[in-house]
């Protein structure tokens, strides 16, 4: 039964650090990433505030929530810190897959995704990590055309280039994007492929399933022979010794100490019981006796 306690428990843990190690890589900045720049804006994308600037795009490429409070963003390789990025506010908390634009106007006060530089002067442009030293992406520009923008050809990608439609808060690809699924069609039109594949997850389950409950079954069946086996030598131990009369008066006082109550807890406390009596001057013999000499 230990050995199976110590599987269980085994297991058990192992699915906790599973869970935990998940849980920890869920506000990883690690997977943002400059998706697309535009820095010369005449005709283009608009602010609330309905004024035209250079703006930047940064895509979260994570399957889970990335919040970008905290972190700096800047066009100058010599101040990592130029740009603090607010915390307190929803709108900085990525969701999967998507985006979040930066207007570069230098007008802080319009909002913290308005940020304290415009990129006239600038082709940089940088994303650091909380701790203002932690780089996580950065790209060098070519001065573009206005309105047009320059970023990665697929969302998240390694290749940049300049882009056939400015997309802000949108895939960089607008093109006809073909699913996995359309793909695996076309390779598999009368589905014999995703047959065999069911067919072998199935199989390959039960093999699984079959090995682990043979393996703990024999870890059980040890287990109880291992038990059986202690005691029997325990029963063997105790029928070849000899029980001495010092031995049996010992038991036979203990157990008479347990039943009348007088036995000591602890070796330096003293029990003692007080015996209380009813006392009567009827009963007692000193009134019953004469004096001989009176």
């Amino acid at each position: 039964m230990k050995v199976l306690k110590k599987l269980y428990k085994q297991i058990f843990f192992l699915l906790l650090l599973l869970l935990f190690a998940g849980h920890s890589f869920s506000q990883s900045g690690s997977d943002l990433r400059i998706n697309e720049v535009l820095m010369d804006n005449d005709s283009n994308y608009v602010d609330d505030f309905g004024q035209r600037s250079a703006w930047i795009e940064i895509f979260n490429t994570a399957y889970n929530n990335v919040n970008i409070a905290g972190m700096y963003l800047t066009d100058d390789p010599k101040n990592p810190t130029k740009y603090l990025i607010p915390k307190g506010d929803p709108v900085t908390v990525i969701p999967q897959r998507n985006y979040i634009v930066f207007f570069a106007d230098n007008h802080t006060t319009r909002g913290i995704l308005h940020l304290n530089f415009d990129m006239k002067n600038s082709n940089y442009v940088a994303l650091y990590d909380v701790n203002g030293r932690t780089l996580i992406d950065e790209i060098n520009l070519v001065r573009q055309i206005p309105d047009i923008s320059y970023g990665r050809l697929n969302d998240g990608s390694e290749f940049w280039g300049k882009l056939d439609k400015t997309t802000p808060k949108a895939s960089n690809y607008t093109g006809k994007i073909v699913t996995a699924g359309e793909e695996f069609v076309k390779m598999d039109p009368y589905g014999l492929g995703m047959a065999m594949i069911a067919m072998s997850v199935v199989f390959i389950a039960l093999m699984l399933l079959y090995l682990v409950f043979k393996n703990t079954r024999r870890l059980y069946t040890l287990d109880l022979k291992n038990l059986f086996t202690k005691e029997k030598i325990m029963i063997d131990i105790n029928e070849n010794q000899d029980i001495t009369g010092e031995v049996n008066a010992a038991i036979s006082m203990a157990l008479y100490l347990y039943r009348s109550e007088l036995h000591d807890h602890e070796e330096t406390v003293l029990t003692i019981k007080k015996v209380a009596r009813t006392y009567s001057p009827w009963s007692s013999k000193i009134y019953g006796l004469r004096n001989p000499h009176r």
